[in-house]
């Protein structure tokens, strides 16, 4: 089985602790050192955002980013490694507070939609297969602070002006309600779908689910993922958990609602998942309370959930289903999945 999976992790997944309330608790680790726990942890692909790639963008010019990429290619290759995907990161940058693609300035616009293709510029160094769009500060704290109907046209407009620079680059949007924003544009894969249909080459634009949005939207990770894949449009899943409509914790995989993870693992082996050979994404915070020492265990923890579920989902008896189901005794098929859940 974790032959047939691919798994992935972003360098931020293995992090000093800090958080809104309180600094780090924990040293900080080199990429370099960071990218040798992947194989340990059974790992072959890495997330990037562009500044992980190539750190201080906006201060390097074209060349001077090229090359600190073919580097960090250098680096994956020696590892054994791949990048899964590059994505903008311009929520950290003062041009980027009001959001970048949508702000109300043009010249943060502008400097928005030249970063993303600059992003895909690195995405082809690294030989990513594609950029993804989580649009961190592209929403409003004060609905009256902007034109919605505008700013969904502005992510259009960066979306295909990207499209158009690189004839062979992917775009999967993350959806996400809020958190930075109080309130997100494309907060669900229904709105980022919608918007990819509308683009100059709709084939190129898809999504990627995180199961920790889906909850903060009060929608089941598995539906929107069963979405997606009806629609051809899921090429990437972030697995975590979540246990409350707050912030967004990226708890390990099925440690708070593991009924909700199987069904998460159920969809994509209905969807044939693991065939298209996109990756399965573990977007997990390590506890505040980990020592260094154990600050990987939530990512080696979440894929052995995983894979585990896997196996649960592949030995459900399917004749159990189907006499539940055409008996209509879904009190039994509730029960069965229980029962197989708990080894009973």
């Amino acid at each position: 089985m974790a032959g047939e999976y691919r798994f992935s992790f972003g360098p931020w997944n293995v992090h000093e602790g800090a958080d809104p309330f309180g600094p780090t608790v924990r040293p900080s680790i080199g990429f370099g050192t960071k990218l040798k726990y992947y194989k340990q942890l059974g790992f072959d692909g890495v997330q990037f955002h562009d500044d992980d790639a190539v750190p201080d963008l906006d201060q390097k010019s074209d060349l001077e980013m090229e090359k600190v990429a073919g580097e960090v290619k250098k680096m994956l290759d020696g590892e054994g490694l791949v990048a899964e995907f590059v994505a903008p990161r311009l929520w950290e940058s003062p041009r980027g507070i009001d959001g970048g693609f949508t702000s109300n300035d043009p010249a943060n616009r502008k400097w928005a939609i030249q970063r993303l293709k600059r992003t895909a510029m690195i995405a082809n160094i690294l030989d990513a297969r594609f950029l993804v769009l989580w649009l961190a500060r592209e929403g409003t704290y004060i609905r009256e602070s902007k034109n919605a109907i505008d700013a969904h046209r502005y992510l259009l407009d960066a979306i295909n002006q990207v499209l158009e620079f690189d004839k062979r680059i992917e775009i999967a949007i993350e959806p996400k309600p809020n958190e930075p924003m109080d309130h997100a544009y494309i907060p669900t894969i229904g709105h980022a779908v919608a918007l990819a249909s509308q683009a100059v080459d709709p084939k190129r634009v898809g999504g990627l689910i995180e199961t920790a949005h889906a909850i903060l939207a009060g929608l089941d990770p598995s539906d929107e993922m069963a979405f997606a894949l009806s629609m051809g449009k899921l090429w990437s899943v972030h697995l975590n958990d979540q246990n409350g409509l707050k912030f967004d914790e990226d708890k390990t995989f099925g440690a708070a609602n593991l009924r909700g993870a199987y069904n998460q693992v159920r969809v994509l082996e209905l969807g044939g998942y693991p065939a298209t050979g996109r990756f399965v994404g573990l977007d997990v915070k390590a506890m505040r309370t980990q020592p260094a020492e154990l600050a990987t265990k939530h990512l080696s923890n979440s894929r052995t959930i995983f894979l585990k579920l896997v196996e649960k989902v592949r030995t459900f008896p399917k004749d159990v289903q189907q006499q539940c189901i055409a008996n209509r005794d879904y009190e039994a098929l509730e029960m069965a999945v229980i029962q197989h859940l708990l080894g009973g």
